[in-house]
């Protein structure tokens, strides 16, 4: 049994690799508009504010089930995922999501993963860092001690086992795939390479350290998310990506917001603006994966 079909109080059978011994684990996901407290405190003399994410629960919307997963062909090449999935509305199609640098360290990650689970989708998350992510004391340049072949090759090794599972369950061959910053920047070098072979669709979200030459290789539509006020995303990097990216792909640019509006929004009004970014992605995945599928 594939595990778009598993039920929620399985443990899933592995195509590649073996399950972590962590148990399933259900969570009510929430649909309603995620609400920003911020509280403002006066520490040493400095101003800190502290978030806390809040949401209107539908007492219509499904559980959600997540697992640890490690996946691979090697007992010592393998990759550490999270696996999270709609237990009844499950749409059938898979997406591959892409981390920022903070990989699992940072809760908004698998928050997010979870929101996107709750309308339908199969998310998995790969720790492409393997427990040894950027830390904020760290240089940015920090990261260049990762292996870039190694994380393609994770990468490849996730998407392998997605396609192999979906195929097996007779549901779907073609994947999302999304990231957000470092991730999103991977979606892009992923794509080019993938040339439209397993993935029908991707987004990426204020993603780094992106050629936008590369933009002329991507032959799926992309849902490009930024804000004018990120460095680490220029404005014109996006724009000369838009240039020759896949047909039907599309470029927002939020006015004033920085990095990481979307998938950690820092007060009410990013929090408005990552509403409506949430929106347009799920419209764009529905659209992209489920609308095609029928």
């Amino acid at each position: 049994m594939g595990l778009a079909s598993a039920g929620a109080a399985q443990m899933i059978s592995l195509h590649i690799g073996t399950p972590f011994p962590s148990p399933l684990h259900l969570r009510k996901c929430n649909m309603g508009v995620w609400k920003w407290k911020v509280k403002r405190e006066k520490k040493g003399g400095q101003v800190c504010s502290s978030h806390r994410l809040e949401g209107e629960i539908d007492e219509g919307c499904e559980l959600v089930s997540g697992m640890e997963l490690s996946i691979g062909e090697q007992p010592d090449r393998t990759v550490p995922a999270h696996l999270f999935k709609a237990v009844k509305n499950n749409n059938g199609t898979a997406i591959l999501l892409l981390s920022d640098l903070f990989a699992f360290q940072d809760s908004s990650i698998t928050d997010f993963a979870y929101r996107v689970a709750c309308n339908g989708f199969n998310v998995l998350l790969p720790d492409v860092f393997h427990g040894d992510p950027w830390k904020k004391k760290q240089p940015v340049e920090q990261t260049a001690k990762q292996d870039m072949q190694r994380v393609a090759e994770d990468i490849g090794t996730a998407t392998k086992w997605l396609v192999e599972e979906f195929s097996a369950a007779g549901i779907s061959t073609k994947l999302g795939i999304m990231g957000f910053g470092y991730g999103g920047g991977q979606v892009i070098d992923v794509l080019a390479r993938d040339q439209g072979a397993c993935f029908a669709i991707g987004a990426s979200f204020y993603g780094t350290n992106i050629d936008p030459s590369l933009g002329s290789q991507v032959k799926v539509p992309v849902l490009l998310i930024s804000g004018d006020n990120d460095p680490l995303c220029p404005v014109s990097v996006m724009k000369d990506l838009e240039k020759g990216i896949g047909k039907g792909s599309k470029l927002v640019i939020f006015g004033g917001r920085g990095h990481g509006f979307f998938h950690k929004p820092g007060s009410p009004e990013e929090d408005e603006d990552a509403e409506r970014a949430f929106l347009m992605l799920r419209n764009w995945l529905h659209d992209g994966l489920v609308v095609t599928n029928i």
